[in-house]
């Protein structure tokens, strides 16, 4: 009679546990279905395991995008973390601690990791189960609701993650609608002058910057420019750097005041926290003379009568002093059929397959063979040679060329 009752009384509580284990269940795929936050998942997983399973001792730990840290605990100092991490992801099994584990690992029962794929999402580490009746079917349960969970988070991970890629594509396609307005998709050409350009960003969304202003029909401006930063910080600042130039070189018709008022709106809006390099020129095809200044650019090349030479006077980059120091203007009396050579540092530091860079050597000799060509068949055949040099290797950097001839 006594062996009858007592295993009526183990039907009873077997009953009692398999009753919990299914509420348990629909009350977390509930949660998991009402799209329950992280953190309330995790309180309701150790909510269960304290006071369902009676468990004294827990740690959970799962991956996030800057990588391992324990979501949730019981009786467990977190500043211990990091020493179990690397204990953990040496078993992809579920794992009972035996005595020739390592030491840190004995306050512990037993390991449970979670997988997706051949990748390790979570680790939950229990201690005090040993002692529990039906050691087999707790064990087996607890694995249950740990992988449910750590699938679950693992899921809104993911999700985040998506969600933050896709709203990163968006903002990188606006800025590159916004960079492709602001450059100009045709260069002048006339009898007296013609103009050039190469543009390849990085990436989707660059930070070089070219334009042109015609101020009459002999009388023109060129530029070029290098803003620090990329995407739509980049592309904004781009934006509201074409507008100063618009603006300004109207309003201040010798260079050294434009460049020194330019340089003033672009630190006014940055506060020193970017900069921009930048090269301009004001060509008088009529008197054949040139003005130039060079705020901190790469040292664009004039070719002319056989001669290289880098423009290279002028001040340093613009906007990170509220006010430029030194602005040096150079006029250069310009011969028939000189050759301007703009460029962005992108052209200088790109490497081919043996890591060389196509330098300034590279750039000069492709001058002296080339100058003589019109700009439009000068860029073609620059553009020849970068492909050409750089092999399988992808570019680096943006680059921006605007190449200028004057007849």
């Amino acid at each position: 009679m006594n062996r009858e009752l007592e295993l009526l009384e183990k039907l009873e509580k077997d009953l009692s546990l398999k009753k919990l284990q299914i509420k348990s269940l629909l009350t977390i795929t509930q949660a998991i279905n009402d799209n329950v936050s992280g953190e309330g998942l995790f309180n309701m997983y150790k909510s269960f395991l304290s006071w369902e399973m009676a468990i004294n001792k827990m740690a959970l730990f799962v991956i996030e995008d800057e990588g391992w840290h324990c979501a949730t605990s019981i009786g467990f100092d977190t500043v211990r973390q990091n020493e179990l991490i690397p204990l953990l992801l040496e078993h992809s099994r579920l794992h009972t601690i035996k005595e020739d584990d390592d030491m840190k690992m004995h306050d512990f029962d037993i390991v449970i990791p979670v997988f997706h794929k051949d990748t390790p999402i979570a680790y939950a580490i229990i201690g005090g189960i040993k002692e529990k009746e039906d050691l087999y079917n707790r064990i087996q349960f607890i694995t249950t609701i740990t992988n449910i969970i750590a699938v679950a988070i693992e899921n809104k991970r993911l999700f985040k993650r998506q969600l933050k890629q896709e709203r990163y594509n968006r903002e990188m396609e606006l800025a590159s609608d916004v960079q492709h307005m602001l450059i100009p998709e045709e260069m002048p050409k006339s009898k007296y002058f013609q103009l050039s350009s190469i543009y390849r960003p990085h990436f989707n969304v660059g930070g070089d910057y070219l334009d042109y202003i015609q101020f009459s029909e002999r009388k023109f401006a060129m530029c070029i420019a290098d803003i620090s930063g990329k995407g739509v910080a980049a592309a904004l600042l781009m934006a509201n750097f074409q507008a100063m130039i618009q603006s300004l070189i109207f309003q201040y018709r010798d260079l050294e005041t434009f460049v020194f008022a330019l340089n003033q709106s672009v630190h006014r809006i940055t506060k020193a926290d970017k900069f921009i390099t930048f090269f301009i020129a004001e060509i008088d095809s009529e008197k054949r003379t040139m003005k130039y200044i060079n705020a901190g650019h790469y040292p664009p090349l004039l070719y002319m009568d056989g001669k290289i030479r880098e423009l290279n006077q002028g001040c340093t980059v613009i906007g990170a002093f509220d006010k430029l120091p030194e602005i040096n203007e150079e006029i250069i009396e310009l011969s028939e059929d000189a050759l301007i050579l703009s460029f962005t540092d992108g052209l200088v530091e790109l490497q081919n397959d043996k890591m060389e860079y196509f330098g300034d050597e590279m750039i000069r000799n492709f001058v002296e063979l080339n100058g003589m060509d019109d700009p439009e068949t000068f860029n073609d055949k620059l553009i020849a040679e970068i492909d050409n040099f750089r092999g399988e290797q992808k570019f680096n950097d943006d680059i921006a060329v605007l190449t200028c001839k004057i007849f």
